[in-house]
C-alpha cells in the first residue's frame, strides 16, 4: 500500500469515566471488534485493535470497502453483528473469527457483518493524522454522504454536541446492547494507542461463587484470575466468568489463604461432563478458550464456599461479557443465594 496513513496503525483509545463530561463530541459505545479498514485501489485491509488482520474473516466488509469507498482512504470504527431485532451480537461476531473459509463464508451470508465509521485518517492523497476532530469528522460525513453507493454494511456513527441527547443514548441503547458513550474533544488530532477519549459504561455489582482459580503466568505460587459461578433454578452451579486485576502480592497471599478450600475435580460442582454433550457452563468443558485458540482452561477446582462481589459491566448469554473486577470478600453470604436473580 502507498497510502498517507499505512498501516499497521494503533487505534485511538479511550479510558473510563464515571460522568459524560461536558462540551465535547458523543458517540454511542459500539460493542464489537475494533477495525481500520485501508483501501488503495483494489487492495483492501482491516485491521484489529492489535493491529492483526481481520479481511479474511468478514469478506462483506472487503467487498462493500471495494465497491463503495473512495479509491484511497482509511477509516477507522467498530465491526459489529445485529440479530433480527437490531440488537447487538456479540456472540454471533465472536463465531465469525473461524479458520475454516467455508465456515467463513456460510456465516458472511448469515450474519453478516456491519462497519460502524466514526473517524477517517486519510483520504486520497491528504493525511488527516493531524488534523482537529471536528475537521476529521465533518470529512468523514462528507465522504460516506457523498458516495450514494455506500450502504449496510458501511455505515456513519450517529453523534451529537448535547449532553443531554448523549445522556438518553446513555439511558436508553442498552436494551439494542449499546455498552454507553463515548466522549471525544473537538480539537484533538489522532493520537495512535493513547487513551485521550473518554467511554462512560454501564457499571453494576453481583456476588458470586468462587468455584477455582488459574494461576498467574509463570508463577504457580500466584492467583491470576478465580473462577466465578452462580447457581441456576435447579441449583446448578454455572461458570459466569472470572475476576482478576490483583497487585502481585495480592496474588500470592490468594494463593495461600485458598489453598485448604483446593478439591478434587471428581467432587466439583464443574466435574467433566461423562456424555457426549458439552456443558458450555463448565469452563473445562470447551476445548479452547473463546478469546484465545491456545490457551489452556485447565483450572484449580476450589470448593465452592467462599463469596465475592465483583463489578461487571454486562451479561451476555449468562456470562460476564467482560473480566469482572473484584471489590470486596463477602463472608456474611451464603454461596446457594448468590443466583442469576441478582444480574440486570
Amino acid at each position: 500500500m502507498t497510502l498517507p496513513v499505512n498501516p499497521p496503525i494503533k487505534p485511538m483509545l479511550a479510558r473510563v469515566g464515571q460522568r459524560i463530561p461536558e462540551n465535547q463530541h458523543y458517540e454511542p459505545k459500539w460493542d464489537g471488534f475494533r477495525g481500520i479498514i485501508f483501501r488503495d485501489g483494489n487492495d483492501v485491509q482491516i485491521t484489529s485493535r492489535t493491529t492483526k488482520p481481520l479481511e479474511r474473516y468478514f469478506p462483506e466488509l472487503v467487498a462493500a470497502a471495494t465497491a463503495s469507498l473512495p479509491q484511497r482512504c482509511v477509516i477507522d470504527g467498530e465491526i459489529v453483528v445485529q440479530d433480527e431485532g437490531g440488537a447487538l451480537d456479540f456472540s454471533a461476531l465472536q463465531q465469525r473469527i473461524h479458520p475454516a473459509s467455508s465456515r467463513i463464508e456460510k456465516l458472511a451470508r448469515e450474519t453478516p457483518a456491519t462497519f460502524v465509521a466514526f473517524d477517517c485518517l486519510a483520504v486520497g492523497k491528504n493525511s488527516l493524522m493531524d488534523a482537529r476532530f471536528s475537521q476529521r469528522r465533518e470529512t468523514l460525513a462528507d465522504l460516506l454522504g457523498s458516495h450514494r453507493e455506500v450502504h449496510s454494511p458501511i455505515v456513519l456513527t450517529p453523534a451529537t454536541q448535547d449532553l443531554d441527547v448523549a445522556q438518553e443514548w446513555f439511558d436508553e441503547f442498552e436494551v439494542l446492547g449499546i455498552e454507553g458513550v463515548v466522549a471525544k474533544r473537538l480539537d484533538l488530532g489522532y493520537r495512535p494507542g493513547e487513551r485521550v477519549m473518554t467511554k462512560v459504561k454501564h457499571i453494576r455489582t453481583a456476588d458470586c461463587v468462587v468455584a477455582g482459580y488459574r494461576t498467574y503466568k509463570n508463577d504457580d505460587q500466584a492467583i491470576g484470575s478465580l473462577l466465578l459461578g452462580l447457581y441456576t433454578d435447579d441449583g446448578e452451579l454455572a461458570s459466569v466468568g472470572i475476576t482478576g486485576s490483583f497487585s502481585q502480592q495480592q496474588r500470592r497471599d490468594l494463593f495461600t489463604e485458598l489453598q485448604p478450600l483446593v478439591t478434587d475435580l471428581d467432587n466439583h460442582p464443574w466435574a467433566p461432563s461423562t456424555s457426549n454433550d458439552t456443558d458450555a457452563r463448565k469452563p473445562q468443558d470447551a476445548a479452547v478458550s473463546r478469546w484465545n485458540s491456545g490457551k489452556s482452561l485447565q483450572f484449580v477446582p476450589l470448593r465452592p464456599e467462599q463469596v465475592v462481589e465483583v463489578k461487571y459491566d454486562r451479561i451476555e448469554d449468562q456470562r460476564f461479557r467482560h473480566t469482572t473486577q473484584f471489590l470486596r470478600w463477602r463472608h456474611d453470604r451464603d454461596p446457594r443465594s448468590c443466583t442469576f436473580d441478582q444480574l440486570t
